[in-house]
C-alpha cells in the first residue's frame, strides 16, 4: 500500500475494548498501512461485559470480577493487529465500565458516565501531546446508547474544543443502514444457537459522509483484531481458541467475494462488512466522500 499519510496523526477515542476493531478497524489499518501514526485512547477495561465461551465464564462482574483485567490482553493483541498504539485513559483501570442505563454499575464511584470534567481534562492533556489532525469517536447516541459511548462522545469533543492545537476533523463512526440490510439478507446459514436480527434491532442510520472500502489486507486486520477479542466476539470461521474452544461456521449466498460473520454475545449473527461508514461530526468539509482525509493538511 503507498505510505501517502506519513504525518498525519489520528486519534480514536473509545469506551471499551473491542470497540476499536468492530468500530473503526478498517480506518485505523488503513490509515497506519498509508503511514499515518494512529493511536486508540480506551476510556475503561470494559468490566461488565458478557463473556462467550465457557473456559472463562466466571470472570465477569458479578462472579470474580477479574474481566476487565483480562480484557487488556485483548486489547493489546488487537491493536497490534491493526498496526497501532493504545493508551487507557487516565491509566488502566481509571474508569471503570458503567454498564448499561439500569445496571447497578452506574453508581459506582468509578464508573465512566461519573467521571465528570477530569476525565475531559485527561483526554484534553493526551491530545495536546499527540496533536492529532483527525479524531474518530461516535456520534451524540454512542452509535446505539450505551451511556459509555456517550460519554465517549462527549470528552472527545470537549477535549477537542479545549486543546492547544485542536484537531482539523473529528469523524462519528456509524451503521450505515443500506449495506447492513444487504448483509444480513445475505447470511445464508448460521451456526446452532445463533439467531438472526429481527427488523430494527440493530442500530443504524441512513445518512454518511464517507464510505470506506475495506482492501483485502484491511478486511484481514480488521477481521484479525476482532477475533484478538474471543470473551466478546464470535466468528464464525471455523477458528477455536481456548477461551472458546468450539467452532462455529456460517455461510453466504454471494459467491462473487467471501466474507465473515460473526456475533456478539447476545449470539446475533452480523456480516462483517467490507465497508466502513462515518459521519462528519466536526471540521472541514469533506472532499472526498471515499476518502476521510481528503482536505486535511499536515
Amino acid at each position: 500500500m503507498i505510505r501517502d499519510l506519513v504525518g498525519l496523526r489520528v486519534v480514536a477515542v473509545h469506551a471499551h475494548p473491542d470497540d476499536e476493531a468492530i468500530w473503526t478497524g478498517g480506518a485505523l489499518a488503513e490509515l497506519s498501512q498509508r503511514g499515518a501514526d494512529v493511536t486508540v485512547v480506551t476510556c475503561t477495561l470494559g468490566e461488565q461485559g458478557e463473556v462467550i465461551g465457557e473456559p472463562f465464564a466466571q470472570l465477569v462482574a458479578d462472579q470474580a470480577d477479574q474481566l476487565g483485567g483480562f480484557r487488556v490482553a485483548e486489547l493489546a493483541a488487537s491493536l497490534a493487529a491493526l498496526g497501532v498504539r493504545g493508551y487507557f485513559l487516565g491509566g488502566a483501570a481509571r474508569w471503570r465500565d458503567s454498564g448499561m442505563i439500569g445496571d447497578p454499575a452506574n453508581d459506582d464511584p468509578r464508573a465512566f458516565l461519573r467521571s465528570g470534567e477530569q476525565s475531559q481534562q485527561q483526554l484534553t492533556a493526551l491530545f495536546d501531546a499527540l496533536r492529532p489532525h483527525l479524531v474518530l469517536t461516535y456520534g451524540p447516541d454512542g452509535g446505539y446508547g450505551h451511556p459509555d459511548h456517550i460519554r465517549t462522545h462527549e470528552i472527545t469533543h470537549g477535549a477537542a474544543a479545549q486543546c492547544q492545537e485542536p484537531p482539523q476533523r473529528i469523524m462519528w463512526a456509524v451503521t450505515s443502514r443500506e449495506p447492513l440490510t444487504a448483509g444480513l439478507a445475505d447470511i445464508a446459514s448460521i451456526p446452532p444457537g445463533w439467531r438472526r436480527a429481527v427488523d430494527g434491532e440493530l442500530a443504524c442510520v441512513d445518512k454518511h459522509d464517507v464510505e470506506l472500502q475495506l482492501s483485502d489486507a484491511t478486511y484481514a486486520a480488521k477481521a484479525s483484531a476482532m477475533r484478538a477479542h474471543p470473551t466478546q466476539l464470535w466468528l464464525a470461521d471455523g477458528t477455536v481458541s481456548p477461551v472458546n474452544p468450539v467452532a462455529a461456521h456460517a455461510t453466504l449466498a454471494s459467491t462473487d467475494r467471501a466474507g465473515l460473520v460473526f456475533a456478539l454475545s447476545n449470539l446475533i449473527a452480523q456480516p462483517l462488512l467490507r465497508t466502513e461508514h462515518y459521519q462528519l461530526g466536526l471540521g472541514t468539509e469533506i472532499t472526498d466522500r471515499s476518502d476521510m482525509t481528503a482536505g486535511l493538511t499536515w
